[in-house]
Order: C-alpha cells, then structure tokens, then sequence
C-alpha cells in the first residue's frame, strides 16, 4: 500500500470523513485529498499529527504494504470455557469455583471488552482456563479468577460473592482503589505491595496481565501501551519474583515471565 491508501484506511477505520479528518489536522480538505491521492506527502509535522490522530506510528502511515493480515479478537469462544471450567469444578470438587462461574457471568452480562464487542467474561474464564492449563487446582484461585472484576467493575460487595473466605480475601487483594485515579503512583505501590505479600494474588494478578497484555494492540491507545509497559516493567518482576519463591508455582513462574516478558518486547519492537 502506498501512503496515501495506508492514510485512506486508518481514516476510514476511525470512521472520518476527509474534512472531519481535515479539521482535526489544521488543514484544508484539499490538502487530506493530495496527501490521499499520493500527489503530496505529508511534512513531518502534519506525519506525527496523523499518527496521533490514528493511534498509529508514523512508520504505519510510511510503511508499504503488500497486504494484510487478518486477525483475531478471540481465540476461544467463552461459552465452551464456560462449560469447561464448570466441569473441572465439578469433578475435582471445587466448590467455590462452580458457584462463582455463574456468580461471574451474571455479573458481567452485557460488559464488553475495552474497544470490541467481546463479552468482557471473555476475560475471567480465559484467566480461569490459563490457570487450569498450568495445573492450578486450588479452589480459591480459581474462584477469585473468575471474581477478580466484579467489585471493582460491577458494583458487588466482598460480602456477596458466594466464595469462602480466602477467596474473598484474594478478591479484595485483586481490587484497585480507584478513589485517586487509576495511575496515581501511591495507590499503585500500596496496591502491588499487598498484591506481593500473598503469593497466590501475585499468581492471579501475573495471570491477569499475561490476558491483558495480548490485547493491548487494539483495546489500548498508543499512549496507554507507553503506560501499561512502564507499569508492568515496575511492579511485575516483584510479583514474578514471589510466585517463582513458593514451590508449588515455580513451574508456573517461569511460563507467566516468559510470557509477559516476551510480549513487551514484541510490542517496544513494533512501536
């Protein structure tokens, strides 16, 4: 693709039409038209001001392509996780995790996931699944996998969920006061410092970012992946560090930094 079709597609995909695009830019729909029909390119400054507006890089509007990929939101389809995770719970008697399936579900019925249409319980079971698939079999884990969003995302209370007491425990531990903002950096020693005082909440919280991670590249802004990494370089090797310490996760220590760590380096190489 030259750069004026890469420059047609992006505006397209952000639903803009030349002279909404035109307006935002500071310049003439005349000049979004030369830039598109590949007679002008655009200067440096007008190049960054359209990898912002796209939530691109620059090198997205320059690079030639010679076709594209198709991709995919989901890999799994969360009805048959459903059905899965249910029935582990059920034949290794974990009872916590068979109540809180459901519990989650109804929680979260009709939440999408940031930027898509995708059942946002997409994110709790594929956790669920991730852990199992690890050989986590600690009732508690899992149940507080499929929780860890609903206090802090759909209003319940630590006292609804239909968990024991350990479980409930992990959940608070998982819940982000939000009361300063989402990125205050007092809020976030404090909440990753008691994350990393128990070893089975730096499990779920590890697991939680390897899911995250592998959607930044279309739920996050550019200047949200720029955060996210940061975040994730701070905090991560601490809570690694605790679950590689307790025996049982070592295995699992070493699967959660592999992923995590990989994913970061693909995505400072891409941007």
């Amino acid at each position: 693709m030259s750069i004026g079709e890469n420059i047609i597609r992006l505006r397209k995909a952000k639903n803009l039409t030349q002279e909404k695009l035109a307006e935002k830019m500071g310049v003439t729909f005349q000049a979004v038209s030369s830039w598109e029909r590949d007679e002008y390119l655009p200067e440096t400054a007008n190049l960054k001001k359209l990898a912002e507006e796209f939530d691109v890089s620059v090198a997205a509007i320059l690079e030639d392509k010679k076709g594209t990929f198709k991709t995919k939101e989901v890999i799994y389809n969360w009805e048959h996780m459903k059905t899965y995770v249910k029935t582990t719970a059920s034949a290794l008697g974990m009872h916590d995790t068979y109540r809180a399936v459901d519990f989650a579900v109804a929680a979260h019925e009709g939440q999408k996931r940031k930027k898509s249409e995708i059942p946002y319980i997409y994110h709790p079971l594929n956790m669920a699944c991730h852990a199992l698939s690890m050989g986590i079999r600690e009732d508690e884990i899992i149940a507080a996998i499929m929780l860890h969003d609903v206090v802090e995302d759909c209003g319940k209370t630590i006292d609804e969920l239909p968990v024991g007491e350990e479980a409930k425990e992990l959940v608070r531990l998982m819940t982000k006061d939000k009361s300063r903002g989402s990125h205050d950096p007092e809020t976030l020693d404090k909440y990753y410092a008691e994350l990393a005082s128990n070893p089975k909440a730096a499990l779920i919280k590890c697991i939680d970012r390897c899911n995250n991670i592998t959607t930044m590249s279309w739920g996050f802004s550019r200047e949200g992946i720029y955060r996210y990494i940061e975040e994730t370089e701070k905090y991560y090797p601490g809570l690694i560090r605790v679950v590689k310490e307790t025996p049982e996760y070592t295995s699992a220590s070493w699967l959660l930094k592999y992923h995590i760590e990989s994913m970061l380096d693909i995505y400072k190489r891409l941007i």
